[in-house]
């Protein structure tokens, strides 16, 4: 979001320097009656002995001098907030109690509709302080629901993990507005400052509301307990009338027990706090982007240039090996080096992608300590970071080509398909450094996060356990080889994949994901993800029909490594 404190900001980090030199003009000490010194009883006049008639302490050589350039801390200080509006309360009151009502059992849509209310809290608390909202604000808090959906679709922990850190950084950046690199790295943490701080502002609010004469909220509280008694009294005259009606209720409504009580309160409390720091940090964000990181002091053409033209021609020649190799064949290189073809493609993979890293960390160092005198600097350093840019890109692509080979030799898995979607993504984060060499990196950092949180949508909306299992579903149609043990571990986003299976492996590969779902029984509608409830219904209509014994004899519960 942006804002209107700008101006705000800079004028009390004007304040915080006249103060402190204000504090250094302290008045000249007492000469021995207590009076100031004079012509006649002071010392004899030196260096000092203006200062000291203006009635200035005069500093001395053995005296600290403080430095009057504000601190980080002052630099990021968020103005005073606006005070809390009732409808951010009611936000927050709904917030916390849609998080102990609906994540008490897992997460799944329930996650979404938890984080409404607080987005609706933080859109009210942002326009109390008269913030508006700008192009890049609204992709991001696009991006951070469209993320918070993935554990409504998939069942699979790790995606959905990813998904929700990564709408926690789109959150901040939406919340925070940050533009530049120490702002979109530390974003995220404003919400540690704004949990503490927003409690603050919530009890200013309530004490402020304190005075409110009965007119104004008795007719609301009288209104809504007598909502909520008709609600309990037909609801329950209908469900008795009706099984069907009362069947609906019962899925529909939260099932929360007097066991449940102590869990159901910490949600609460995480849920109402969360939502609050939303808000607080909505109406008085941090201001990380007035931190300034100084560049390097500037190399010589020389000195800079030497490394990394050396570090292209390594990797001009490392390309030009596996040009060699993809023109004169596998089966060459395997009985020079003795290597099989899956240890061929496994070492290489693994190796290129921490050249790949490196590289990125090259780039970052090189561009900070870049020579920078003049248009022509700019020009060199573009081109020698431009070419170790397309060499690494050769070198992503060799890396997922080796990935490739492995999957070929011996299947897909949850390990193989994450590294492979990091090695992408990488290979995008250099196209965009690419661009802004081109083009001028002010949008870098944004496009950096955007970027990052668009490839962990992908990977989360395209199911990477659906993936694993119908890579291996069709190499067995093609040779008829399979690793049932592995599928034992997967998730309910398998299921539609393993289904295709003849039998016995079709039981065999669905043995444990449909003994999980059996122990944890019913599940309700705003826990249940939609791959959960895919695979419920398939399990359904075709239950597992072939026993322990028989899938034991096809290795489906022997144990296995992944490389």
């Amino acid at each position: 979001m942006s804002e209107n404190t700008g101006g705000a900001d800079e004028a009390r980090t004007d304040d915080v320097v006249n103060a402190e030199a204000t504090a250094g003009d302290s008045p000249a000490p007492p000469g021995p009656a207590g009076g100031r010194h004079t012509g006649t009883s002071g010392p004899p006049p030196g260096p000092w002995a203006g200062a000291a008639q203006a009635g200035t302490a005069p500093a001395t050589p053995w005296q600290v001098q403080r430095s009057t350039a504000p601190s980080w801390a002052t630099l990021v200080r968020p103005a005073e907030a606006a005070p809390i509006r009732t409808a951010t309360l009611v936000a927050v009151l709904a917030s916390g109690l849609a998080t102990a009502l609906l994540l008490g059992d897992g997460m799944g849509p329930g996650l979404l509709l938890a984080v409404v209310p607080a987005v609706i809290a933080a859109y009210v608390a942002a326009r109390a302080a008269r913030r508006s909202a700008r192009p890049w604000t609204v992709a991001w808090v696009i991006g951070c629901l469209a993320l918070l959906a993935v554990p409504a679709l998939r069942d699979s922990a790790w995606p959905a993990t990813l998904a929700i850190l990564s709408a926690v950084l789109l959150g901040a950046l939406a919340l925070h507005g940050s533009r530049t690199w120490p702002g979109v790295l530390l974003s995220p943490l404003g919400f540690f400052d704004a949990a503490v701080s927003g409690i603050g502002w919530l009890v200013t609010g309530l004490r402020s509301r304190g005075g409110v004469s009965k007119d104004r909220w008795l007719p609301v509280a009288k209104a809504t307990v007598v909502a909520v008694a008709l609600l309990l009294l037909f609801g329950a005259l209908f469900a008795s009338a009706d099984a069907a009606f009362a069947d609906l209720l019962g899925d529909l409504l939260p099932d929360v027990s007097v066991e449940d009580g102590p869990i159901r309160f910490m949600l609460f409390l995480l849920g109402a706090v969360l939502a609050l720091a939303a808000a607080r940090t909505a109406a008085a964000p941090l201001r990380w982007d007035q931190i300034k990181v100084a560049p390097g002091k500037p190399r010589s053409r020389v000195e800079w240039a030497l490394p990394l033209i050396l570090l292209n021609l390594l990797f001009a020649g490392f390309i030009a090996v596996q040009l060699a190799v993809l023109f004169g064949g596998y089966d060459k290189v395997l009985r020079s080096t003795g290597l099989t073809y899956a240890e061929y493609a496994r070492q290489g993979f693994w190796q290129l992608l921490w050249a790949t890293l490196l590289t990125l960390a090259v780039i970052a160092l090189a561009l900070r300590w870049a020579p920078r005198s003049g248009a022509g600097d700019r020009r060199f350093v573009r081109i020698v970071l431009g070419v170790l840019c397309a060499l690494t890109l050769v070198v992503v692509a060799a890396a997922l080509r080796r990935m490739d080979l492995y999957v070929e030799a011996y299947g897909l898995t949850r390990l193989r398909v994450s590294v492979a979607a990091m090695e992408l993504w990488l290979g995008l984060v250099i196209v965009l450094i690419m661009a802004a060499g081109l083009f001028g990196g002010r949008w870098l950092a944004r496009a950096f996060a955007g970027s990052a949180a668009a490839a962990v949508l992908a990977f989360g909306l395209l199911s990477p356990d659906g993936m694993v299992a119908e890579r291996n579903v069709a190499r067995f149609e093609a040779d008829a080889k399979i690793d049932l043990s592995y599928f034992q571990s997967l998730s309910a986003d398998a299921v539609p994949a393993l289904d295709r299976l003849p039998e016995p492996q079709r039981s065999c590969a669905l043995r444990g994901i449909n003994d999980e779902m059996a122990k944890a029984g019913d599940v309700p509608w705003y826990a249940m993800s939609l791959g959960e409830y895919q695979a419920r219904q398939i399990l359904r209509e075709r239950p597992v029909t072939v026993s322990y014994e028989v899938c034991s004899r096809l290795g489906a519960f022997g144990s296995r490594v992944e490389y």
